[in-house]
Parts: C-alpha cells; sequence; structure tokens
C-alpha cells in the first residue's frame, strides 16, 4: 500500500536557468548539460521527495509525510543577482553558492494535500568554482547545492556543528538515491 501512495506523487517544477553561453565550455560533458534541462531536476525532487518519504523518518519529513501534490521553484543564476538577493533577503553584501526561501514554517498546511515548498536559487558561478575547489564534477556540485536548498525548503537548519552534520550527510543519503 506505501508502495502505491509513492507512486502517486506529483512534483510541479518552475524551473529558469539563465543563458550561460559565454561559460559553455564547462558543460562538456553530458551529465553537466543536464543541469540546464528542466526535466532532469523534476525527476531529481521528485525522487528526493520518494526518498523522503520511503525512509519514513516522520522528522525528516514532517511536512511532506502522506502528501501526494508538491511544487516548488528552481533558477539557476548568476553571481550579481544571487548577490543581489542575499544581500536583499540576509543583509549579506555578497554572492553565495544557494539561497532557500521556504514558504511555509509550521504544520498548519497537515491538511492540505498540494504543498509549496518554497524557492531555491544556485549561483552557476559559485557551483563552478565550487567544483573546481573541491575537484568533482559541476554536475556533483549542483546536485549538493540542489539537495542543501532542498532540506532548507523542508526545515533543515544548521545553527550548530551537530545539525550541519546531520544535514550534509542526509544530503549525501539523497545523492545516492540517485544513482
Amino acid at each position: 500500500m506505501e508502495e502505491k501512495i509513492i507512486s502517486e506523487i506529483n512534483l510541479d517544477l518552475v524551473f529558469q536557468c539563465k543563458d550561460f553561453s559565454q561559460i559553455s565550455n564547462k558543460f562538456q560533458d553530458t551529465q553537466s548539460k543536464l543541469i540546464c534541462e528542466s526535466s532532469f531536476w523534476e525527476k531529481v525532487f521528485l525522487s528526493w521527495v520518494k526518498a523522503l518519504i520511503e525512509k519514513n523518518d516522520y522528522e525528516s519529513s514532517k511536512y511532506i509525510y502522506k502528501k501526494k501534490s508538491f511544487s516548488l521553484g528552481l533558477q539557476i543564476i548568476n553571481n550579481t543577482e544571487i548577490a543581489s538577493l542575499n544581500e536583499k533577503w540576509m543583509n549579506k553584501n555578497r554572492p553565495t553558492d544557494v539561497l532557500s526561501f521556504p514558504i511555509f514554517y509550521n504544520e498548519s498546511l497537515s491538511d492540505l494535500e498540494h504543498i509549496e515548498l518554497g524557492d531555491i536559487f544556485i549561483s552557476l558561478d559559485m557551483a563552478i568554482k565550487q567544483s573546481y575547489e573541491y575537484q568533482h564534477s559541476l554536475y556533483k556540485e549542483m546536485l549538493w547545492l540542489a539537495s542543501h536548498g532542498f532540506l532548507h525548503l523542508l526545515g533543515w537548519q544548521h545553527n550548530d556543528d551537530l545539525e550541519l552534520d546531520n544535514m550534509l550527510n542526509f544530503q549525501e543519503y539523497l545523492i545516492t538515491r540517485l544513482d
């Protein structure tokens, strides 16, 4: 019965990827080319929602547990745009790699079947820089940043080292579910 519920989950993604033709040489491999495709991200986020529900850990998925329909926004932008958002909403005058803006903060939405999770903004400039810094692919870095933003939409925080370790470990879990 649980498998039937999981298979009926719908996800609507509002996706936008800016024109990055000036840095298109960073998209040489097939996987990296996927990061600007809406259908790719729909599959990723749907997989993560299903992974959370299948994990059957109410604390990890309290906002999405037993829900059937979700929506969220993902925009891949540049450093200038993310710096502007970071200053406006976080009072930090610098670019960052990912920003998340959750829609809900409490369980008052528990009776709704459709849940709007919020919006994630990822700086492709920062993702490219960090992929070089951490010596892994742009594809892996984008998944890492998207999973981090996604968990923030679900209420995860990292106010101390323990919370950060738990969040990073859960990001790894979500990413391995894609393999």
